[in-house]
């Protein structure tokens, strides 16, 4: 039996022995990985941090410091295979990604793993096909992609009034993204690779489509933009149903953090992201106008959705399940990002290349 094999049997005793907390490894503890060990140790029930590893030893012993029994592991590889860890968060650079997750899979650990699952689609449909292969010897998945707003309870309930058929059929999303500011060496590729990359997973979230083609419109930039780089963008993604949606992606506003999301379908159309809710609009009268305040960056935005979804994380790899968007998911939003960064640059639709399901 592989050691992958003997912890995949292990695992289901987790769910037998309810006091015993599941043991996490915390792989980056820079903004995002100090956030989850944070929320772990003090929101998050059922699940103890036990390890963190980051390639700032001092920035790791601060982390490690603020949770009782926590310690620090150099070796990022070190901390998957250790026997006192039952389950990976990874918040590590992307390009470093794909070597941990696959060492995750080989052993048997679930792994939360922070958006992109790899830094291209090849190595993303690895990561694919190596779960695959773990699940047919197991019966078990075990990678999930961090596409947080799956759990918020504004995409929650958009999501099931879709579903339910309360606004007809869905025929157009509406998305905006912006950001007050961005690091100077954000470029124009970022935008689709790390902002419009949740747009991308939204879109597929709520209407249950893949993504076949992408276009990227470059309006005037603004003068706030990053040097020589468009800003901002506006895609339009094609679904294999023939929806269309698209995305206004401005990452310079100066202004603060706005997502927003409206599906218009035959019957009515919502919309989320005004901080007042779901705003709901249909034949009968007209509802009062208000004003809200806007989030600054994105951890106050989707603050809720983080907890929940870690929650759910906990909660499900105790099970021995998965209970989110999986490396599947990572994969398809690589592909898209692929062909909406191929567009960027030739002003041309492009056709998403992805292999059947």
């Amino acid at each position: 039996m592989t050691t992958a094999e003997t912890r995949a049997g292990a695992l289901p005793a987790l769910a037998d022995v309810p006091v015993r907390d599941l043991r996490v490894a915390v792989l980056g503890v820079g903004m995002m990985g100090a956030d989850h060990v944070a929320r772990l140790h003090s929101r998050v029930s059922g699940a103890q941090v036990v390890a963190v590893s980051d390639a700032f030893a001092e920035k790791a012993e601060q982390v490690a410091a603020g949770v009782p029994g926590c310690r620090v592991v150099g070796d990022p590889l070190a901390a998957i295979a250790d026997d006192d860890v039952d389950a990976v968060v990874i918040a590590t650079p992307g390009q470093f990604h794909e070597e941990q997750v696959l060492a995750c899979i080989e052993r048997g650990t679930p792994v939360l793993c922070e958006k992109p699952l790899t830094m291209d689609a090849g190595s993303s449909l690895a990561v694919v096909r190596a779960e695959d292969e773990h699940t047919a010897r197991t019966g078990r998945r075990l990678v999930q992609v961090g596409f947080m707003r799956r759990f918020d309870p504004e995409y929650a309930e958009l999501k099931a009034l879709v579903d339910g058929g309360g606004l007809g059929e869905p025929l157009v999303v509406h998305c905006t993204h912006r950001n007050a500011s961005v690091p100077p060496y954000f470029t124009s590729e970022m935008m689709v690779n790390d902002s419009v990359v949740h747009e991308v997973d939204v879109a597929r979230f709520l209407l249950d489509e893949e993504i076949a083609a992408v276009t990227v419109l470059r309006p005037r930039a603004t003068r706030h933009a990053v040097a020589d780089q468009s800003d901002p963008l506006l895609v339009l993604l094609e679904t294999t149903g023939g929806r269309v949606v698209d995305v206004e992606c401005f990452v310079s506003t100066g202004v603060g953090y706005e997502v927003r999301t409206e599906v218009v379908g035959e019957d009515g159309s919502a919309m989320i992201g005004l901080d007042a809710g779901l705003v709901r609009a249909t034949a009968g009268p007209a509802g009062a106008s208000r004003s809200t305040g806007i989030a600054p960056d994105f951890r106050q935005r989707f603050g809720r959705a983080y907890d929940i979804e870690l929650q759910r994380w906990v909660d499900a790899a105790r099970r021995g399940e998965v209970d989110g968007p999986g490396a599947w998911d990572g994969y398809a939003a690589q592909a898209v990002c692929a062909a909406g960064v191929e567009a960027l640059h030739s002003g041309q639709r492009t056709v998403v290349r992805m292999e059947a399901r």
